[in-house]
């Protein structure tokens, strides 16, 4: 078994860039995978002979990490939150940056009040059900165009048990009148020409959850325009952004009616999330 492991990790190495350690990482997630055992189970058993059933399913899977797919793809999951999530090609790869714009929209989640919550393009779910969870006493609601993805969201919220309405709606179309005490979203921000889409992972995550626009900007625009109308008075927006848009996402914010909108940075001291409230 050491043999496999080993020569996957150089596999991969070489192919994807990635560092010793990260290639040894990856290689014992898909052989966990593919031998359906835990990581531990690895450890205690790596001088164990391979069958021929076991190798070929390892080398499938790495074959295909070789092609560059998503290695949350392979195995169908991705941690977020300290909580595993199911994801597929439909949805995105959670990722540790929007766990900020969790953090943030918590801060505005009193434990002890049922504030109605949106989370606008859910995509797998993770932030519309981790807010579920950590605040029980929430009304959630979350959309996404796309029944695909809602279907994905609808059976992580079964599987750790938390309790939020989906609807299949393209952002606000679908919700009427509805207003609520905090809007979160983390939408499409990348330009439509950016290299970066042709790199990494992102090649395989759906392109509309990524580009909207010329400079990015499209679907931040459109969110910050509309979303006021349904906020109650003095509820909050907050809004995931590149890397360098927090200028012109507060700009946006501010001609929507959001009174002192900011930005907060994430671990690595990038400005992600904007947001502010409605005034009353």
């Amino acid at each position: 078994m050491v043999d496999s492991l080993v020569a996957a990790s150089h596999e991969l190495a070489a192919a994807l860039g990635l560092e010793k350690r990260e290639a040894r990482l990856e290689a014992r997630v898909l052989a966990a995978f593919a031998w359906n055992v835990s990581p531990a189970w690895l450890i205690a058993h790596d001088t164990d002979p391979l069958n021929d059933t076991h190798v070929a399913a390892f080398e499938a899977l790495v074959s295909r990490r070789l092609e560059g797919v998503p290695i949350a793809y392979l195995v169908g999951a991705r941690e977020f939150y300290g909580r595993p999530f199911l994801v597929s090609p439909d949805v995105l790869i959670p990722r540790p940056d929007t766990e900020l714009l969790v953090e943030r929209a918590l801060a505005c989640m009193p434990p002890g009040q049922a504030m109605a919550v949106l989370d606008l393009g859910t995509g797998s779910g993770c932030i519309a059900t981790t807010l579920a969870l950590e605040r029980p006493l929430a009304r959630v609601t979350a959309v996404d165009r796309s029944p695909a993805a809602l279907a994905i969201a609808q059976r992580n919220t079964d599987i750790l048990n938390a309790r939020v309405e989906f609807l299949t709606s393209d952002w606000f179309a679908s919700l009427a009148s509805r207003r609520f005490d905090l809007i979160v979203s983390n939408p499409p921000y990348i330009a439509a020409a950016d290299p970066h889409l042709a790199r990494g992972d992102v090649r395989f995550e759906p392109l509309s959850a990524l580009a909207a626009g010329q400079d990015g900007l499209d679907d931040l625009r459109r969110l910050s325009r509309t979303a006021c109308a349904h906020l109650k008075p003095g509820g909050t927006l907050l809004l995931e952004h590149g890397y360098d848009q927090s200028d012109a996402v507060q700009a946006l914010l501010r001609e929507s009616g959001i009174r002192l909108p900011q930005s907060w940075a994430d671990l690595s001291g990038i400005l992600r999330v904007s947001g502010g409230a409605l005034s009353e």
